[in-house]
């Protein structure tokens, strides 16, 4: 098996470097900058991941990358800035999700394209040590059945991953643990570890030392599989909810439009940067594992994983906004 995907990995090499070879009369025609939006302020996950693939990606085109960050609206801003904008290749935008809004968006597969996948998450289940909690997943949902008034997660927003993955858990759980939006994920990790809200549902990076100073307990991590960054926890299947699966992801998108040689430029471009050790070992530490897939691959993807979220948001009758 791995001599097959070392064949794959080296065959989509030199696909990538036979792509990139066309891709640089592409792109070097004049000396306009290629432009990548980022809907969240500079610094979380989702600026970093970017900033890191979009520093390979000049070296790889010979073409200059601005990462223009434009927070607010939920990334909706960014969304509709690249939504808008000339149908060439020069804009890019990082699509973190899934996020599920009342408020229209440009979508993926309607007036946007995607480019490429740059990678998946888990999120964390975690409780404060402030105040006295169960100390296993299992009693967790029992008490929580017993009494569903009595706990509330916190997440990084109404209709987002985490918002998403915490409901999905009271669906599986058949628990009503309230649901606590705050406007990005520092002031909820705070809150959790000061034990004004007892449970978070949020990103590993932001809870990890927490977790390892022993202020929040870690529940289990999201995903099918554990996290290398926190080995010892479960995953919330493992730990008693069998089947619970859900990532975060971020996705690169252009405008809808934009020619099929120059999607498949960027593409070539930013697999190649993931393949970089400098994005591996950075990625790790975010919590993200890198993933390549082709223009095709990520637009259906997030069709697939946004239609997944819906359903579950219509069942729950969940407040988006």
């Amino acid at each position: 098996m791995t001599h097959h995907s070392n064949l794959r990995r080296r065959t989509l090499g030199l696909f990538g470097l036979a792509l990139l070879s066309t891709a640089t009369p592409l792109f070097a025609q004049g000396t306009q900058p290629i432009t990548w939006l980022v809907g969240q302020p500079a610094g979380g996950t989702v600026d970093v991941v970017t900033r890191l693939v979009a520093r390979q990606v000049e070296q790889a085109l010979g073409q200059t990358v601005v990462v223009d960050n434009r927070p607010g609206a939920a990334g909706a801003i960014a969304l509709q800035a690249a939504a808008k904008a000339p149908k060439s290749g020069f804009t890019l935008v990082t699509v973190p999700g899934p996020i599920l809004s009342n408020v229209p968006v440009p979508q993926i597969g309607k007036e946007l394209a995607g480019v490429a996948m740059l990678g998946k998450g888990p999120m964390v289940l975690v409780g404060t040590m402030a105040a006295p909690l169960p100390g296993s997943l299992e009693s967790l949902l029992v008490a929580a059945k017993q009494d569903p008034k009595a706990f509330s997660f916190a997440s990084s927003g109404n209709g987002t991953s985490q918002h998403l993955a915490g409901e999905l858990m009271n669906q599986m759980a058949k628990t009503q643990i309230v649901h606590v939006p705050y406007k990005g994920g520092s002031q909820a990790v705070t809150d959790v570890v000061g034990g004004q809200v007892p449970l978070g549902m949020l990103g590993i990076t932001p809870v990890l030392p927490h977790v390892k100073s022993g202020k929040l307990r870690a529940y289990g991590v999201t995903t099918a599989a554990r996290s290398p960054m926190l080995p010892d926890v479960p995953t919330l299947s493992e730990a008693g909810l069998k089947g619970f699966d859900a990532d975060q992801w971020f996705v690169v998108a252009t405008p809808t439009g934009v020619p099929p040689d120059r999607i498949a430029a960027l593409n070539a471009a930013i697999t190649k940067a993931l393949q970089s050790p400098e994005v591996e070992a950075a990625f790790a530490s975010a919590g993200v594992m890198a993933t390549a897939a082709s223009a095709q691959q990520t637009t259906d993807f997030v069709a697939k994983d946004v239609a997944r979220w819906q359903a579950l948001a219509k069942k729950a009758n969940l407040v988006l906004d």
